[in-house]
């Protein structure tokens, strides 16, 4: 039966592990295709794709048209994207069209109607519904129309506005289209934005020396791991460091990584609302952007050219940039912090591919306390393992390691060394074995709530380990239950209880029902189910988040394991009389 089980939770195991697996690839392929549902109302005011790339600097290879150059007010308009140039790609996969007032271009005028819903949506822009048309998929396109209506409170002058992306890298940003104006308005000139329009254009140069250590603490403040390393002689530092300079902020960051090295400034521990700039390798040149994380997410970059005197390196296999920015901007920059407040700072790396980033690989580097970006250099410490989850870590091992382990052995071995000795009316074996196995599952309930409290929800990229888990907390609740269910030692019941236990051992086709009897019975004789738990830990052990060292953190707690497991062999051997220990 209990080889069933077995092989029923491997079954289970394997399962859940492909449910993962889905769930993961779900995730991962939304994360690339960005916005290909064309659901950009993010980009609805500079129509900037956040594609963390320069917009193409090439003549579009597309038209916009209306059928009318004149327009009264409840007019429809036929607008006309299409393909124009024959060199190149002959399609576009995404759009943004908008109307705006020619007079004032922040204005968005009128509102749209679908001719091709298939391949066009509306949306919603400044609360506006309607106010601007997009794609609805990544295929492949030569034309789309659409109708624009003029309100009843139309401009004299209407110019229709449009971004188009070929791909990821090759797209063209809030293109001039048509003017459209009143009977009797002569139109205004059209204004023409060129390529850069909303994109971060900064031309960095590159760096001729390594950044170092020097001042640190000093003259400049610093945040680096491992503590104390210098990245002018440590290619596995990670470096950050800033000073002010009038009213500027000069940063420095260093790290070897895959793709991208990155800090961000954030009012709290937690990944969201965060102040984010990364350097990114793309092939042999490395792109300084300045993004804004909301929650979890993937980086918004930034559209507005805020960073100065950008540079960058790189050198077996490290990626070093620095840059300037001002520690006040302009009211337009919404996501961006004034650098004249406290922080706390986070450093993570990465892959990148093409430019797009992926999660970090390793848990985020966060500095121990909030500090005053422009206040007096200071030599920062910080820690990859937040406290919530090593308290997590912390209380489990102590829990499944130290006093379930004491509370087994004290039941199973010092029962007949102790018959007759009494505390508080109960055998002294009894209320060490309860008061152990009380504080176990208090232990275990403390620290089945932290990661919840850390994650603010379930973790979607903790493998396993949580479901395990999860199992494990249930059957430690239950040992209770089922101990306040046993009879006193000399009830008449006692008997009937036991032979309950030795019955549901021995029915084979009792179905599920019995065998999660079997199970809970026989961990709480056992007081654990060991296979469970010692999977369950041994995938703990590796969690991002509590960044433990490998592999000796792995071997430590196999010799734990085996402890357990030797001394209670030693003991039944003795209990059985075979291995006489202190006669």
């Amino acid at each position: 039966m209990i080889n069933g089980f077995a092989i029923n939770i491997d079954s289970f195991q394997v399962l859940m592990k492909m449910w993962i697996v889905l769930l993961l690839l779900s995730v991962f392929s939304e994360t690339v295709i960005c916005y290909s549902h064309g659901k950009v109302e993010v980009a609805c005011g500079d129509m900037t794709p956040q594609h963390g790339h320069d917009p193409s600097t090439k003549n579009p290879p597309f038209n916009i048209i209306a059928d009318k150059s004149q327009l009264s007010p409840g007019d429809e308009i036929k607008v006309t994207l299409s393909m124009a140039s024959s060199e190149g790609k002959h399609y576009f996969k995404g759009f943004l069209i908008e109307a705006r007032n020619a007079g004032n271009l922040s204005e968005k005028v009128g509102s749209f109607k679908l001719i091709s819903p298939g391949i066009s949506q509306l949306l919603t822009c400044d609360s506006k519904e309607g106010s601007a048309v997009s794609h609805t998929d990544k295929s492949q396109k030569t034309e789309v129309q659409v109708i624009w209506v003029a309100p009843s409170n139309s401009p004299s002058s209407v110019q229709f506005l449009v971004t188009v992306a070929q791909g990821y890298k090759e797209y063209w940003v809030k293109s001039p289209g048509p003017v459209v104006s009143q009977n009797g308005v002569a139109p205004p000139p059209q204004t023409t934005f060129g390529g850069s329009i909303g994109a971060q254009t900064t031309t960095s140069s590159t760096l001729s020396r390594s950044f170092t250590s020097e001042g640190c603490g000093s003259k400049k403040s610093c945040l680096r791991d491992p503590d104390g390393c210098d990245p002018q002689n440590d290619i596995a530092c990670h470096f950050l460091s800033f000073r002010a300079l009038g009213s500027s902020v000069m940063f420095e960051l260093s790290g070897p990584a895959e793709g991208y090295v990155s800090f961000a400034l954030s009012q709290d521990k937690w990944m969201g609302k965060d102040d984010v700039y990364l350097c990114i390798r793309d092939a042999d040149r490395v792109e300084i952007k300045a993004a804004y994380v909301s929650g979890r997410t993937h980086p918004e970059y930034s559209s507005q050219n805020i960073l100065k005197d950008t540079a960058w390196r790189l050198s077996d296999g490290v990626i070093q940039c620095s840059f300037r920015r001002d520690i006040i901007l302009p009211p337009e920059n919404l996501y961006r912090f004034s650098l004249d407040q406290m922080y706390y700072l986070f450093m993570a790396h990465g892959r990148a591919e093409v430019g797009r980033t992926h999660r970090h690989d390793r848990q985020p580097l966060i500095s121990t306390y909030q500090t005053a970006i422009t206040g007096p250099p200071e030599d920062l410490t910080g820690s990859r393992s937040p406290l919530l989850m090593k308290y997590h870590g912390a209380f489990m091992l102590i829990a499944w390691t130290s006093t379930v382990s004491a509370g087994v052995i004290m039941a199973r071995y010092f029962k007949p060394d102790w018959p007759e000795r009494n505390i508080l009316g109960q055998r002294v074996w009894f209320q060490l074995h309860r008061m152990l196995m009380v504080l176990t599952v208090l232990l275990t309930l403390v620290g089945f709530v932290l990661p919840f409290m850390y994650r603010g929800g379930w973790s979607k990229r903790a493998g396993i380990h949580p479901y395990l888990g999860c199992v494990v907390v249930a059957l430690a609740v239950i040992q209770p239950v089922i101990a306040l269910f046993r009879p006193a030692p000399d009830a008449s019941r006692l008997v009937m209880f036991f032979m309950s236990d030795v019955m549901t051992f021995n029915i084979s086709s009792g179905g599920p029902e019995v065998l999660a009897v079997c199970v809970i019975k026989h961990c709480h004789n056992q007081a654990v189910c060991f296979h469970d738990l010692v999977v369950t830990i041994f995938l703990g052990i590796h969690q991002q988040a509590l960044f433990l060292p490998a592999p000796w953190s792995t071997g430590v707690l196999a010799a734990i394991v085996v402890w357990f497991v030797l001394a209670d062999l030693v003991l039944e051997v003795h209990r059985r009389g075979f291995l006489p220990i202190g006669q």
